[in-house]
């Protein structure tokens, strides 16, 4: 597929296009295109005055707060005044930033940033506060040392957690899915998997493997602790160590997302219905099945005994603990849950995103050509973009909407569009055949406001403004499922 670009007319209507010859040398651009057919049915009919669309009606739409890494930007520094009214003025694709951040980089292993978040080092102080307590109470001859112990073994619990996520992130780039970053944060870690697995028994493995290596872990402090005697420093911390990772994979395997257990029965549904839509809704409301369960049930097992205390031990303070530690817990899973179903969405509706059906129709105008007279070719096309192509029809650059709202009317006649376009590079020239995640991928990779969509065969197909994929993929989140 030749996406570089090539000389040739733009397509005179929003249409699909009559099949054409391989190689076909296209006639060069007319100096005023003739009134043409009516644009696409799914885009709204703009008012022939400009290029430029309305302002769209996206900021601030609560949908948007819900989508990952939603399309936002602004024009290029050079674009000149900044427009009263521009859909491109918010119309860069979504951008992924060159560091995710999220914290305290810790190192790259595989190549995947590890990142500390600041609440980490709450969770750190909280457990170096409450195993230091017990240590007080095992080993009372180690006085204000056992805080030191005690923060060793927080540091040693999150290795582990940390293990745990290297697990996921080596069986994704196994199965070639990029991996964003690995945080640490207050309840465990988190693999940021940018790509969903291709079929339910890659996810099933995904998922898997994390819980499994707990389990080595919690066997492998198991198999330390034997030649150890229990009453000392090492016995306890690998005692602590072994309990802790068999709680982890434990809490990991249940059946809810956004936990491991809850990808797995995700997986397991998708296998059975073909449908990972449905294994996604199955497995997000167990999720939230559970951190109700979690809300109410472990404050009461806990005054119960059931891990080792009792009614009599437990005084309101304790009560109270256990009570907020649930309701983090809980809310966690819950939102969790939330999230997931909410991308499963914004997954099924990507394909809607398609470089064809979203594309403006777009008239071609020589580098002198005055604006005026280039937003009368363009109205009378019934076009909505402006291309600036050679004398031999080759593109040269794009005329950017924003630029255009910018210049004030009176002065159109003077201003020539060469000075208000945006020299094209390899990556603003796109296929008309990309949709779906591709489409958004490319788009990341070089952030612009407007892009040349061509054809196979290099020829123009029209200009994508990426304030109607901003508008599209908004649409795509607010639709149900």
């Amino acid at each position: 597929m030749d996406v570089s670009g090539g000389s040739g007319q733009p397509r005179s209507d929003n249409a699909e296009p009559a099949q054409r010859t391989t190689g076909e040398e296209p006639a060069p651009p007319a100096p005023a295109p003739a009134p043409q057919t009516p644009e696409h049915p799914d885009q709204p009919e703009q008012p022939q005055t400009t290029p430029a669309p309305e302002t769209p009606e996206t900021a601030g739409d609560p949908a948007r707060q819900d989508a990952p890494d939603p399309p936002t930007g602004a024009p290029d520094p050079g674009d000149g005044p900044a427009p009263t009214q521009s859909g491109m003025a918010k119309g860069q694709p979504p951008q992924r930033p060159k560091e995710p951040g999220g914290g305290l980089l810790m190192g790259r292993p595989f190549g995947v940033p590890v990142y500390v978040a600041p609440s980490w080092f709450v969770v750190a102080a909280l457990i170096t506060w409450v195993f230091g307590g017990q240590l007080d109470r095992v080993l009372p001859e180690l006085g204000a040392a056992r805080y030191l112990v005690s923060l060793f073994f927080a540091i040693a619990f999150y290795a582990s957690v940390l293990i745990h996520e290297l697990a996921h992130t080596v069986a994704a780039i196994r199965f070639k899915l990029p991996v964003r970053r690995i945080q640490l944060q207050f309840f465990g870690g988190v693999s940021e998997i940018e790509k969903e697995a291709e079929t339910p028994g890659r996810e099933f493995v995904l998922a898997f493997v994390g819980p499994l290596l707990s389990l080595v872990l919690s066997g492998l402090f198991y198999l330390a602790m034997q030649p150890v005697e229990p009453g000392t420093v090492p016995g306890v911390l690998l005692a602590g160590l072994m309990v802790s990772n068999l709680i982890v994979a434990a809490f990991n395997l249940l059946p809810g997302l956004p936990l491991d257990g809850g990808r797995m029965l995700r997986a397991v549904v998708w296998k059975i219905t073909g449908k990972p839509m449905s294994g996604t809704v199955a497995a997000a409301w167990v999720g939230r099945a559970l951190a109700v369960s979690v809300l109410i049930g472990l404050p009461l097992l806990n005054h119960w005994g059931a891990f080792g205390g009792g009614t009599d031990d437990s005084s309101g303070m304790d009560a109270v603990t256990d009570a907020l530690l649930a309701a983090i817990l809980a809310a966690i899973i819950w939102t969790g849950a939330g999230n997931s179903l909410r991308m499963a969405r914004l997954r099924e509706h990507l394909p809607e995103l398609r470089a064809r059906t979203l594309t403006r129709r777009a008239v071609p105008v020589e580098t002198d050509t005055p604006l005026s007279e280039a937003l009368r070719r363009a109205n009378a096309a019934g076009a909505r973009a402006l291309v600036v192509v050679d004398a031999d029809g080759n593109p040269l650059s794009l005329v950017r909407e924003a630029a255009i709202v910018g210049v004030p009317e009176h002065r159109r006649p003077w201003v020539a569009v060469s000075g208000l376009a945006q020299d094209l590079t390899d990556g603003m020239r796109i296929s008309a055949e990309l949709a779906g995640e591709d489409l958004l991928d490319v788009l990341r990779a070089t952030p612009a406001t407007e892009y040349l969509v061509v054809e196979e065969t290099g020829e123009i197909y029209g200009v994508l403004s990426a304030a109607d994929v901003e508008r599209a993929f908004v649409r795509a989140m607010a639709r149900p499922a």
